[in-house]
């Protein structure tokens, strides 16, 4: 097996779906990084940009090669040919007025949410990260950084344990070496890990300091509005002189989502366990008698803020579904017609021929 893809995270699930090893020798490569419609692949002979088949560039956006994806090239090296199956992949829906699936990454093994300890953290926007990541299929792992600058850190560990039981949790000055021991710890040989959090609560940060060089441009967060600036661009996937290989996400300002009732339900689990024990089995649990939410909520056993939040996350991915679902209607009806004017069009032309 070749020393350089077993590097770039080649592991027996991409590797069961090739049967023609030549394929594994020559042909197969996994792309670092995505520019319109070409895409920088690391296959066996080295590091080549490539653009897309006919067939992929007329395909989906979800379809199309994206950084982690594991791909075969054609004959001539010059052109992806197919896109293996993922292992796991990270989406969201498409920001402003898009209403598309917009994907992000794939073949994402580890998601660290990144976020700092001061006035930038919010529990809800780490339960809408734990959300995607559960839809995934990545294990995740909630990274504070700047712990160094607060008194007591333990507060915003705290926090992050509310958000949902059992998720690590790892603290690190990102610009320490010595305390990223941790977060190193969850990055092995094969391993490919996004960094995921808003502008300037050090992903890039961390990113240079496990790479031990500088990979990707950093910024502070704006005192004035507590808010980052955009430093990272564009994904791109990086292998570490240690092994394992890593995405830096840029900043997300609107993370949008669809298509997640079961991967909300998994991250707010503690309210759909005691949804069961409401008096009604319709309980929308805002002032009906014998729900057992709104007890929790009073005797203190779950705080209001994750009620709301959950609700909020509940509609808008429905609302959201309801119209992805309708945007894909008229797609697959503009298509029928499409056709049905080719058809049409081609019998007329064969009749003036007769």
């Amino acid at each position: 097996m070749s020393e350089r893809l077993l590097n770039l995270g080649l592991v027996r699930f991409f590797i069961q779906q090739l049967t023609d090893t030549c394929v594994l020798e020559e042909r197969l490569g996994r792309v670092m990084s995505v520019q319109r419609s070409r895409s920088t692949v690391v296959c066996e002979s080295g590091e080549r940009v490539v653009e897309l088949s006919s067939t992929l560039r007329q395909s989906a956006a979800i379809d199309r090669p994206v950084v982690g994806d594991w791909i075969v090239l054609d004959e001539s090296l010059s052109r992806i040919e197919r896109v293996l199956e993922r292992k796991s992949f990270f989406k969201r829906l498409g920001a402003g007025s898009n209403n598309e699936i917009q994907p992000i990454a794939a073949n994402i093994d580890i998601l660290f949410i990144v976020t700092s300890c001061n006035e930038e953290f919010k529990e809800s926007r780490l339960e809408r990260y734990l959300a995607l990541c559960a839809e995934a299929g990545a294990t995740p792992v909630i990274i504070l950084t700047k712990a160094d600058r607060v008194a007591d850190p333990g507060v915003f560990i705290h926090r992050a344990r509310s958000v949902q039981a059992g998720v690590p949790i790892e603290t690190a000055n990102a610009l320490d070496p010595e305390t990223v021991d941790g977060v190193r710890a969850w990055i092995d040989r094969t391993s490919t890990v996004a960094l995921v959090g808003s502008s300037g609560v050090g992903k890039s940060t961390l990113l240079n300091t496990l790479a031990g060089h500088t990979l990707a441009a950093t910024s502070e967060i704006r005192e004035q509005d507590k808010k980052g600036r955009h430093t990272t661009t564009h994904r791109e996937l990086h292998l570490l002189p240690s092994g394992g290989l890593l995405i830096d996400v840029p900043g997300m300002r609107e993370l949008r989502i669809a298509e997640l009732n079961q991967s909300i339900g998994a991250v707010f689990e503690d309210i759909q366990l005691l949804a069961k024990q409401c008096r009604f089995a319709d309980c929308r649990h805002e002032a009906e008698p014998g729900c057992a939410v709104l007890r929790a909520i009073q005797e203190n056993e779950i705080d209001a803020r994750r009620l709301a939040n959950y609700k909020k996350l509940m509609r808008e991915n429905a609302l959201a579904t309801v119209t992805l679902a309708e945007k894909r209607s008229q797609d697959r009806e503009f298509a029928k017609m499409v056709k049905e004017g080719k058809r049409i069009k081609q019998k007329k032309s064969e009749s003036i021929t007769e």
